[in-house]
């Protein structure tokens, strides 16, 4: 580790109640965080119990780690601890907004021509499960991306409007709430800050994907606790040439850096959800989920 760096822990307990026993069953879990040129996982401890038959571990379609496991006995419990040690390095202390790219440029860049080299960052252009594409999402969007303006300019700008224009209220939305809903509610939680994001910048062409982590909820002395930190977290990420990808927090207002830990990406949530699967009995079922992120 340099001095540069930041060493934070983070511990996810996730617990489901199960009204009546659960007799066999199948989940897909991403609960290592991604080893990326910011972000070093020193190590990741994963407990199940009850104790799976089956665990595997492989690689999705985004380079998420997914860890796979079988539960075939009766249970009315399922707990899945997980304790992380991850070093992050400053990102963005070359990143002048001003200097980016123009972001009409980047937009033509990702359009599709016949027999051209294909560049896998427009696969984030499109519309997914979660995030359509609509009039509306441009026309927002288009306020912050005037003509030739540099593309992260543009970004931040969109990012501190929907801060400002978006209420924060965890009872109004679900997991699967479209981008859509959020946006015409102008409320929800950080996943529709992010969703609702992504929306507006493909919408005028550009490149965005939904990050899926975690925020450092023991706020240095003197600064208040970032809002979304007592839970997983998630924020966008916009594809800028020559710069790589930018990673921007919607919900606090922020540039994602030495507070946030990346677990996976993906389009939007549907691609990367902490726990899915499928169950055999179970009834009526409670979660209960605890995080902490502490720096060590």
């Amino acid at each position: 580790m340099t001095t540069s760096e930041t060493v934070l822990r983070v511990t996810h307990e996730t617990t489901y109640d199960y009204s009546t026993a659960v007799e066999n069953a199948q989940h897909l879990a991403i609960t290592r965080p991604l080893d990326c040129p910011w972000q070093k996982v020193m190590s990741c401890v994963e407990k199940i119990a009850p104790e799976p038959l089956h665990i595997a571990q492989r690689l999705d379609s985004f380079g998420n780690q997914v860890l796979y496991f079988s539960l075939e006995l009766p249970h009315n419990q399922l707990s899945m601890r997980t304790e992380t040690y991850v070093a992050l390095a400053p990102r963005w202390t070359s990143l002048v907004p001003a200097m980016t790219p123009a972001w009409e440029t980047v937009a033509e860049a990702m359009r599709f021509r016949v027999g051209a080299p294909y560049q896998p960052e427009t696969e984030f252009c499109y519309a997914s499960p979660n995030i359509g594409m609509g009039s509306g999402f441009r026309d927002y969007a288009l306020r912050s991306f005037t003509p030739a303006r540099p593309l992260a300019e543009g970004a931040i700008d969109l990012m501190h409007r929907i801060h400002a224009d978006f209420t924060y209220q965890p009872t109004v939305t679900a997991f699967n709430t479209p981008a859509l809903r959020a946006f015409e509610m102008r409320r929800g939680v950080c996943q529709d800050f992010a969703q609702v994001m992504i929306a507006c910048l493909r919408a005028v062409g550009l490149p965005a994907r939904y990050v899926s982590g975690y925020l450092r909820n023991d706020p240095p002395e003197g600064q208040e606790k970032r809002i979304g930190a007592d839970a997983s977290h998630a924020w966008v990420s916009v594809f800028c040439a020559d710069h790589g990808w930018i990673d921007l927090d919607p919900t606090n207002d922020m540039l994602a850096d030495l507070e946030h830990v990346t677990l996976a990406t993906g389009r939007d949530y549907s691609d990367v959800s902490l726990l899915r699967g499928t169950i055999l009995g179970g009834g009526a079922h409670e979660v209960k989920v605890a995080v902490t992120v502490q720096a060590v």
